[in-house]
């Protein structure tokens, strides 16, 4: 009978061992934390674990250093799992309390879960610890206690070798504060992997094995602007920006693996990787859901040569998805879910991926903020036209309503208002506006919502949500309306009105004959002058334009970390930029062409443009060029608008026309601009940029290519002929005056002999 218990008690050992060899990483995620009438703080979070077959509760998080007078677990599910006959992954979510005891000693609070084992892995690992830790203090911008950075991952991420690129990590801060990534442990670090601190991004820095990899990732806080955090006893702490020497206002562990499968044919995203399609929402993107109210999300996307099999999803308990399989590879998910009262003021990240037998999708994660039922939500009247939305709001169908709290989806847009009504206009790529696919319709959306300013306690104003959109038939031709290259951007705000700015390439210096939007990409040529001009256009009489910042980049993107300065706090910093004079409301500019180092043959330009009045003498406009930006001054509402993007581009580079080269030795303006382009670099301050094609005057590149032309060749040629052919001449010239000399002189001497 005892041998029996034993070999019972054995089997249900490796059992469980077996079972707990299914762990594939978990994450956390916060509620604001509130501060009790009694001293204490409650501390909502949320873990989700990530694993196979059918995930179970293996968490049991605990206070560190005990000061929680309590820790309340509620019910854990599972929110997603693949087939249940594949069984290879699955995740579920579960809800904890934690109340932290009145101490003015006490400033931080840790929470820590350990256990064993990680799923069988290249780096031997099997031990785990996840956890956060939590700053306690008051912070002096928001008045209350810091919120931590939100994110999370699906539960299994998969990679063919030969196509792992870059994994990008969700780094959602409530607070707004600078969010950074470091392997929690840098001993356990995966080998050939590497993590941009900055961007929380994931690539390769080698070749990478076949295998199952595990990372362990701590998310860290710093702020944006100089803070102080006050604790319970009276002491507080101050936080420079951005100074990441100092300590974190919050550490979050994100752990996860990453399978790297063996190669395919094709790396091309689309072809066996999953490629999103236009309704899936962007990385990071902000959505939100109100109490009471289903909340959906819907993606979409395409392999033409794999079947889509399946979206791994990571979301809150309760969520549903519904998978529609369509046709030419295409396939749709549906997520659904109906916040409740628990949830309010929850930022619920939600990540997930289209998966095929072999491989997946990019992963993608959003963050959906959870508001109260009690939002009033409005219809507007919407004026739409080609490029343009108008959007009229009555004030008496709102009563109580105030433009100065209200905003458009780029908070940097508000809105005008008379005494009756409250208005918008804005282009359909400004303010925010996003583009929407729906087939044989393009749906351009933004929304009204109301805010509150950053240092204010209490709110006696209805929170605001009116949404807007105008639809276009696709036989309609608006793209030169919502392309990169339209010119026309406009913005509306409180004290400016609607006003707009028109960006143009020039084909002279003349600035009169634009570049036609059917023309781009502008192909230009390296060292070739190219002409640009901004214009505003607003409806006050009296206004200035100032141009803050323009910057190349190689791509749309103006935050690319690959860019170059050409002028910068409004200084000039290319010396082969020219600013031509112009009107009060105008900029045109001049500059040599030159291209990014490496295999990019684009380049867009991006400009900052603010709106000033034109008699301020302490507006923007007026301060001009800004050798210590530190010392700029604090921007004036009513004397100048936000500073707002404009973009122009791609300049597309072309390669020199083969009849200005020398046969094999090649063009010498054409290797002259390469070495311009080999000396374009980006920098980490994105400052020290120059480009030293400007040290060679135009004369000598002139008389350069002038020796290098066949033109050339011909005259050298027939000038060293006609040499020939004169100095000949004047060798026998010479020899028969010699000659006669000679003889003249053997005469005399004869003769006097």
């Amino acid at each position: 009978m005892m041998e029996a218990g034993r070999f019972v008690l054995v089997l249900l050992s490796l059992l469980g061992a077996a079972f707990s060899l299914n762990f594939y990483g978990d994450s956390l995620h916060f509620k604001p934390p509130q501060r009790n009438e009694d001293g204490t703080v409650t501390v909502t979070f949320y873990n989700r674990q990530n694993g196979r077959s059918s995930c179970q509760d293996e968490s049991s998080f605990s206070c560190k250093d005990d000061v929680c007078s309590s820790l309340r677990k509620f019910s854990v599910l599972q929110t997603d799992r693949d087939d249940p006959d594949q069984g290879h992954w699955c995740q579920s979510e579960g809800r904890s309390t934690v109340t932290i005891r009145r101490t003015g000693r006490t400033r931080t609070v840790a929470l820590t879960d350990s256990g064993c084992c990680w799923v069988s892995n290249v780096g031997g690992l099997s031990h785990w610890t996840s956890g956060a830790e939590l700053d306690l203090g008051t912070r002096s911008d928001s008045r209350s206690i810091n919120r931590c950075p939100v994110t999370a991952t699906v539960s299994s991420l998969r990679f063919p070798q030969n196509c792992f690129s870059r994994l990008r990590l969700l780094t959602h801060d409530p607070d707004g504060d600078n969010v950074r990534c470091r392997y929690a442990n840098e001993t356990e670090a995966p080998s050939n992997f590497t993590l941009d601190q900055a961007t929380c991004t994931i690539s390769s820095s080698g070749e990478v094995q076949i295998g199952m990899y595990v990372f362990e990732v701590m998310m860290e806080d710093f702020p944006v602007n100089n803070l102080t955090v006050t604790y319970e006893d009276g002491s507080s702490v101050s936080h420079e920006a951005s100074n990441l020497t100092s300590q974190p206002l919050c550490k979050v562990k994100l752990q996860f693996t990453v399978n790297i499968l063996p190669s395919v044919p094709s790396c091309d995203i689309g072809h066996t990787q999953p490629l999103f399609l236009s309704r899936t929402p962007s990385h990071g993107q902000i959505l939100r859901a109100t109490v009471g109210k289903t909340f959906q999300l819907y993606a979409q996307a395409q392999a033409l040569h794999a079947s889509i099999e399946d979206f791994q999803v990571s979301g809150p308990q309760n969520v549903t998805k519904v998978f529609k399989d369509g046709t030419l590879g295409k396939a749709e998910l549906t997520l659904s879910w109906t916040p409740q009262i628990e949830d309010l003021n929850r930022d619920v990240p939600v990540c997930f991926s289209a998966q095929t037998n072999k491989t997946q999708s990019e992963m993608r994660c959003v963050v959906v903020t959870v508001t109260q039922a009690s939002v009033e939500e409005g219809k507007a009247s919407v004026l739409c036209s080609q490029g343009k939305m108008l959007v009229v709001l009555e004030k008496a169908s709102m009563p109580g309503i105030d433009v100065t709290f209200l905003k458009l989806q780029d908070p940097k847009c508000s809105l005008t208002s008379n005494s009756t009504h409250i208005m918008g206009t804005m282009s359909l790529h400004t303010c925010g506006t996003t583009i929407e696919d729906k087939g044989d319709f393009i749906i351009f959306r933004n929304e009204i919502t109301s805010f509150e300013l950053a240092n204010t306690i209490i709110t006696r104003r209805k929170t605001i949500k009116i949404g807007f959109s105008c639809q276009f038939p696709k036989t309609l031709s608006i793209s030169s309306s919502y392309n990169l290259h339209a010119s026309d951007y406009i913005f509306t705000e409180s004290s400016f009105g609607s006003f707009g700015y028109a960006f143009e390439i020039f084909k002279d210096g003349n600035f009169t004959d634009r570049v036609e939007p059917n023309e781009y990409p502008v192909a230009v040529k390296l060292m070739e002058k190219i002409y640009m001009g901004i214009e505003a256009k607003s409806e006050l009489p009296s206004v200035k334009l100032f141009v803050e910042s323009c910057r190349a980049t190689p791509n749309d993107n103006p935050e690319n970390s690959m860019n170059y300065d050409l002028i910068k706090d409004g200084c000039t910093k290319d010396e082969t930029l020219q600013v031509h004079s112009s009107s009060p409301t105008s900029f045109n500019f001049e500059v040599q062409a030159f291209k990014f180092t490496g295999n990019f043959d684009q380049v867009y330009i991006t400009c900052t443009v603010v709106l000033c009045e034109a008699d301020s003498s302490v507006s923007r406009c007026a301060q001009g060029c800004l050798k210590n930006p530190s010392r700029r001054r604090r921007r004036s509402l009513d004397r100048e608008t936000q500073g707002h993007y404009i973009t122009q581009g791609p300049l597309q580079f072309v390669q020199q026309d083969n009849r200005d080269s020398l046969g094999d030795q090649g063009d010498l303006t054409s290797n002259h601009g390469n070495v311009a382009e080999a000396q374009i670099h980006t920098s980490d301050n994105h400052g020290d940029v120059r480009a030293s094609s400007g040290d060679v005057s135009e004369d000598s590149l002139r008389f350069r290519s002038f020796l290098s032309s066949n033109i050339t060749t011909v005259v050298f040629a027939s000038a060293f002929l006609v040499a020939v052919v004169i100095l000949a001449v004047m060798v026998r010239y010479y020899r028969r005056t010699k000659t006669t000399e000679d003889t003249n002189a053997l005469i005399e001497d004869d003769e006097q002999s």
